[in-house]
């Protein structure tokens, strides 16, 4: 599968906020107090012009299949930035495209100036924590930051 990894643009939110949705549903994840019922999924483009942000697009065909991002939130300590909507639709799983997502929001935090890569997820997710594990985060015993996903049980954090 042919697929390039690039910044969002206005168009691509309607697709991505039907996929992560999909992704949810996939995995019968809580839909409420997570990014399933948060507004800011159905527009991810304006969401990422806030400065020090990034949500890279991975491309397939004209078609947005899978998305990873970074977020400076707010209540996060000093030089800390989220890893946010990390998603791929079912058919873009298991040929790299996630690690290629990871790397650019790794790139980009550096580039940035960040130390830690932060993030929050669910039991359900739970091949996606195994990944996490291997890419060096470490599990957090409460949450860091106001993500306004109370639901989340699940952090984990990165140095860099």
């Amino acid at each position: 599968m042919n697929y390039v990894i690039r910044r969002v643009v206005e168009m691509d939110n309607p697709e991505l906020s039907r996929m992560i949705r999909a992704v949810f549903l996939e995995h019968d994840a809580p839909q409420y107090g997570t990014v399933y019922s948060d507004p800011t999924t159905d527009d991810l483009f304006r969401l990422f012009q806030q400065p020090r942000s990034a949500l890279w697009v991975a491309g397939v065909d004209g078609k947005a299949k899978g998305c990873c991002g970074i977020y400076p939130t707010p209540g996060l300590p000093e030089n800390y930035v989220e890893l946010v909507k990390y998603y791929l639709a079912k058919d873009a799983r298991g040929i790299g495209i996630g690690q290629k997502l990871m790397e650019k929001c790794v790139d980009c935090a550096r580039f940035f100036g960040y130390s830690h890569l932060y993030l929050e997820s669910l039991p359900h997710f739970s091949k996606a924590i195994s990944i996490y594990e291997k890419q060096g985060f470490k599990m957090l015993e409460h949450p860091l930051g106001n993500s306004g996903h109370p639901t989340c049980n699940i952090w984990m954090v990165k140095e860099l």
